[in-house]
């Protein structure tokens, strides 16, 4: 089943999408919002897939993902984690940092802030290009409510969606955040999800061992820089992620858990240029990274106003599985 939400008010109006997402209908008569949904997700669950059964059959209105908001426009938890351990030791790298080596046995996390995600389609305002301007490709999942110390084992049960998300970052301004002993604030602002959520059996065998199986497909000014496989080098899976969040505390339902961003190494190493033959990467900040290590310097720029970001991840047909976000970077007025 896939779901998506209208832009409409500040919680959006919940449609349920085809598998081609190419119709939909509007699921007022069973839940108006995403979290109205999750809230109640076994009873509700039954009668969004009745609705599903018909979209796929034929039924319904076409389907705008320009008309989209993120699927929770707004959500009481997004917790971000960082799954990715070749992506945490290339950036600290970059910024001189050493990796502990807890970090390949605990998972990092940061709490990013939920209350005003960006549309899939929704430009991203930012005042100052010397800020650092960066884009972020994760696979993110949507939970039912986690009772607080769930084992890994047990959290897996407790993802109900999954989507894509562009995690911007500022990089310029994480040093002297992260200097500070506190991690994350202004250096993360809004993100953007996927048009589109869907539920685990609907990825079929690309969902297993609580990874998505597929490549993640970053195109950047119209070139495809990033194709890394999602299930690859993730060193802590879903449930993993999940557990550690609510190993003091429990999730409500609605609660976003990222992966951070999807990163391959090549042969133990660093990867590579697309065009070198590798799977290329995930934000403009590894790249730099991997120029550093070999020319001594980076020579990549992050993001510029009217910069380009489309953020996307297709079946094994080729198709679009959550529509994608396809965001361009904007120079924020102040009133």
């Amino acid at each position: 089943m896939k779901l998506a939400s209208r832009k409409s008010g500040r919680d959006g109006q919940l449609l349920v999408v085809s598998k081609d997402l190419k119709r939909c209908h509007p699921a007022g008569s069973v839940a108006t919002t995403l979290q109205d949904a999750l809230d109640n997700w076994g009873s509700i669950r039954p009668a969004l897939e009745a609705i599903a059964a018909k979209l796929d059959k034929g039924a319904g209105e076409p389907f705008d993902e320009s008309s989209c908001d993120s699927p929770l426009p707004r959500a009481y938890q997004w917790a971000d984690g960082s799954a990715y351990v070749n992506h945490v030791e290339l950036v600290r790298k970059a910024r001189g940092a050493d990796m502990p080596a807890s970090f390949w046995t605990d998972p990092l996390m940061y709490q990013g802030g939920s209350d005003s995600f960006l549309g899939p389609r929704d430009n991203i305002p930012v005042a100052d290009e010397a800020w650092g301007i960066d884009f972020e490709a994760e696979v993110v999942v949507v939970t039912d409510d986690v009772p607080m110390g769930v084992s890994a084992e047990d959290a897996i049960g407790h993802i109900q969606l999954i989507m894509l998300v562009n995690d911007v970052s500022l990089r310029n301004l994480i040093p002297g955040e992260l200097g500070k002993g506190f991690g994350f604030f202004q250096s993360k602002p809004s993100s953007a999800f996927s048009p589109v959520a869907v539920t685990p059996d609907e990825l079929g065998d690309a969902w297993k061992d609580a990874k998505l199986h597929l490549p993640l497909l970053s195109t950047l000014n119209d070139k495809l820089i990033g194709k890394p496989q999602a299930g690859i080098d993730m060193t802590f899976n879903f449930g993993q992620l999940i557990a550690h969040a609510a190993k003091s505390r429990p999730l409500c339902a609605g609660s976003l858990i990222g992966s951070g961003t999807v990163s391959n190494k090549l042969n133990d190493g660093p990867g590579k240029h697309i065009a070198d033959g590798g799977v290329g990467y995930s934000c403009i900040a590894e790249i730099r990274t991997i120029e550093t290590i070999n020319d001594g310097k980076p020579a990549t720029s992050f993001m510029k106003f009217g910069d380009r970001i489309r953020i996307e991840m297709n079946d094994s047909n080729n198709h679009s599985i959550f529509g994608a976000i396809d965001q361009v970077v904007e120079k924020y007025q102040n009133g």
